[in-house]
């Protein structure tokens, strides 16, 4: 160690997703930080949202990059357990990191099913490059695929395939497509989109079983249905990542436990994104994942006064081409409005959720130019009365029109 740096505050990354890397961006910069990320995928950081557009072809994996950081990243060598006493990481190729101060940014782990013939060769999940690489060589043009979920990760999925020439049906154990971001109407107006671009459903259906010998040949439904499946994806979700805290003792629920400072239960310890639980939340998304690195930034920099309040879930993507952004409440509660505005027949759907003079929940498909600001509105919780009847027609709009007296 140089004697410059021997002055250097020793922060340690474990994990090199999305939040590990834009992490160490933020704190690579600062001259009195030695910043080390630990990753145990071989590949530079890389955008995982844009994973279905490697598997449809459409990108590269140099183009899904994301901004490099003048920290000492360590890939393809995956943690295997911390000193905290000592404050030592350990490493599966025998690395031993010390630090000052460390982060866990271990993201979050696919859920399988455990039915049948689930271990058969054609059966994957679609989390990282590794899936997308092993589902790439089994594609085939005109040949069945089916995906198992149809929240956000299996429609990314299928629409991969789908764009690799496959003809894919997507199973879904609820009524409606991505019952987490969509209400009812709009889940009905996106199926009958993306019906008309090739997909094909089984709302309401169950998993029995994979069917195979030597690997998958078709997927069996609770209800005696076989679909013929040359290839399977599983996208029923996601769960924290928390083996690694567990283990060396720290507190941990769903996820890991932190306050809003983003500290665990040992005070050099903080953890970000998918893989924690904050007052009760587990996050799934990129957004509340990058506003909990900025807090985690400021708070590791010495601001003890940037914390984390929590975030509003917002979605905001394309689906086969379909606009879509989710924000907040997707149904009323009790003493809430709903303003809808419709046109299944073009696709779009707007429906608005007020509370008193506040917006608190927005859904908007097949134009989604608004979601932004209706998003500013629901975490900003400013004041809707003056523009309330001409919320629903965008931001253009309802702030041309004259101010109530």
């Amino acid at each position: 160690m140089s004697p410059a740096s021997a002055h250097q505050r020793r922060i340690v990354i474990v994990g090199n997703g999305m939040a590990g890397a834009s992490l160490a961006v933020m704190l690579a910069r600062e001259p009195a930080l030695d910043v080390t990320v630990i990753g145990a995928e071989p590949h530079a950081a890389y955008n995982r949202i844009r994973l279905s557009a490697v598997l449809a072809g459409d990108s590269t994996v140099g183009e899904i990059g994301l901004e490099r950081s003048a920290a000492t990243v360590i890939a393809g060598d995956a943690v295997t357990g911390i000193d905290r006493e000592r404050r030592v990481v350990r490493t599966e190729t025998g690395r031993q990191v010390a630090y000052d101060t460390l982060v866990l940014a271990t993201g979050s782990t696919p859920i399988t099913l455990s039915i049948p013939g689930g271990d058969l060769p054609g059966v994957f999940t679609f989390r990282d490059l590794a899936d997308v690489e092993r589902i790439a060589g089994t594609v085939g043009e005109g040949r069945p695929a089916v995906v198992i979920g149809g929240g956000l990760l299996g429609l990314e999925a299928a629409e991969g395939l789908r764009r690799r020439g496959m003809r894919v049906t997507v199973v879904h154990l609820m009524p409606t497509l991505m019952e987490r971001q969509l209400d009812a109407a709009a889940g009905a107006v996106l199926k009958g989109e993306l019906e008309g671009r090739g997909l094909e459903f089984c709302l309401s259906a169950q998993t029995d079983s994979f069917i195979g010998s030597d690997r998958v040949a078709a997927v069996r439904l609770k209800d005696g249905r076989e679909l013929p499946a040359d290839l399977v994806v599983v996208a029923i979700g996601v769960r924290p990542n928390i083996g690694l805290a567990r283990d060396m003792g720290l507190a941990c629920g769903r996820g890991i436990l932190v306050d809003d400072a983003l500290r665990s239960s040992d005070e050099a310890i903080y953890a970000v994104g998918e893989c924690i639980e904050h007052q009760g939340r587990c996050y799934g998304l990129f957004a509340p994942a990058q506003e909990q690195v900025a807090a985690c930034a400021r708070q590791i920099k010495g601001d003890v006064a940037a914390l984390y309040g929590g975030s509003v879930e917002a979605t905001s993507l394309k689906v086969s081409g379909v606009a879509l952004y989710s924000a907040g409440r997707q149904s009323a509660r009790e003493g809430d409005d709903e303003i809808v505005l419709s046109h299944a027949r073009d696709g779009v759907y707007r429906k608005l959720v007020t509370c008193g003079d506040r917006l608190v929940g927005a859904v908007l498909l097949g134009d989604a130019s608004d979601g932004a600001w209706y998003g500013e509105l629901i975490a900003t919780g400013a004041s809707i009365h003056a523009m309330r009847k001409d919320l629903i027609f965008g931001r253009q709009f309802a702030e041309a029109q004259p101010l109530a007296a």
